[in-house]
């Protein structure tokens, strides 16, 4: 059979266009290293750093944070790169130490974290993922980044903290936090589960005013990124200092959901879940902020005992002194009756709300 000079063109450039192709995702770093990896994904994978290799144990029993603290020296020498955590329940403290150079650590789990949250009932936690997990009474977070032995300027280290795929725990009304970035310069935490061990329904009221999150402070490098996090049990689920971007998260059982420290630049959430809180937000600083879509479920009748009553609702929005300045969209629900058009502020002047599908705002 003969082939026309066309045909024999168009075969060569498919054969082209595979070629490179499959070149290409034997040269990708996430393809792993073989016989065809360039040069380039060697280097990449240089900056991995496995903890196990490090000496740490997955068997919550060992506590690592000697281990942890070898595997991100290594990494810090490295000028950053990726701490690697396989499955398992780690104790122990993730300490960063602070650098005065611009440097990004990850710390990133195997798997995504099963979040276990709700507004009734009683659930045992799961087991499987990376759980980082510190039982101390006191002393710094689970995961802190700390500001020695050096600072890039002011209170700030030069580090750009990114979290991913961890199931992050303390212990029923914990006294120590479970993700302390104050003294980062920047962050980004996505598929987070930040939690003391119980279901949120079940949680002991928080009396130590411990957070499960806390932001890079006032004054920070511009970049604060809250993806897919889930808060349950403290006192404070996520104290919010300014640059923060959120969406898709969830705080439950906590005194204050989100907490609104002071700022001088704006704070935005897309969809933010707030379930079983006393006050869903609290503003204890001048902050601006948005909420683009605020779901609520307040318990309702026959839902709270003697041990979660703390857990009933005072006020969705807490700003006794008017330090807010806000817009929020809203919809509340109550257990066992379903959407209802109630929302309380405690002061709040300078928020407006609006109840979604409303064609006025209140306040402000």
């Amino acid at each position: 059979m003969k082939c026309s000079k066309s045909w024999i063109a168009a075969i060569a450039l498919v054969f082209l266009v595979f070629s490179a192709a499959y070149s290409s995702m034997n040269e990708s770093p996430l393809m792993g290293l073989g016989p065809g990896t360039s040069e380039d994904a060697k280097d990449f994978s240089l900056h991995r750093f496995n903890v196990r290799d490090y000496g740490a144990k997955g068997d919550d029993l060992t506590d690592n944070t000697e281990a942890f603290s070898a595997c991100l020296e290594a990494i810090i020498e490295a000028g950053g790169g990726r701490m690697v955590i396989p499955d398992g329940i780690y104790r122990g403290r993730i300490i960063i130490p602070g650098t005065k150079e611009w440097i990004t650590v990850e710390i990133v789990g195997e798997s995504e974290p099963t979040p276990t949250f709700g507004t009734i009932g009683a659930f045992p936690f799961q087991k499987n993922g990376t759980i980082l997990k510190c039982l101390d009474k006191s002393g710094p977070a689970v995961i802190y980044a700390d500001n020695k032995p050096e600072k890039l300027y002011m209170r700030f280290s030069g580090i750009n903290v990114v979290l991913r795929n961890l199931d992050v725990r303390t212990y029923d009304n914990p006294g120590i936090n479970g993700v302390d970035l104050e003294n980062a310069a920047q962050c980004k935490i996505e598929n987070v589960f930040i939690n003391t061990g119980i279901y949120n329904v079940q949680a002991s009221k928080p009396t130590h005013g411990t957070s499960g999150i806390i932001t890079p402070a006032c004054n920070n490098a511009a970049l604060t990124v809250l993806r897919n996090v889930v808060v349950t049990g403290y006192h404070t689920g996520i104290m919010v200092n300014e640059h923060t971007d959120g969406d898709n998260i969830v705080v439950a059982s906590n005194i204050n959901g989100l907490e609104f420290r002071q700022a001088h630049h704006a704070s935005r959430f897309a969809r933010v879940g707030t379930y079983r809180n006393t006050h869903h937000v609290t503003v204890s600083g001048k902050h601006g902020f948005s909420i683009g879509q605020m779901n609520t479920e307040m318990p309702g009748a026959g839902q709270t005992n003697a041990g979660n009553a703390w857990q009933e609702l005072i006020s969705d929005i807490n700003d006794p002194k008017n330090l807010g300045i806000g817009d929020i969209n809203y919809w509340v629900v109550e257990g066992n009756v379903g959407a209802v058009d109630k929302f309380v502020k405690n002061g709040g002047a300078s928020i407006r709300t609006r109840r979604i599908g409303s064609t006025t705002k209140e306040g402000g």
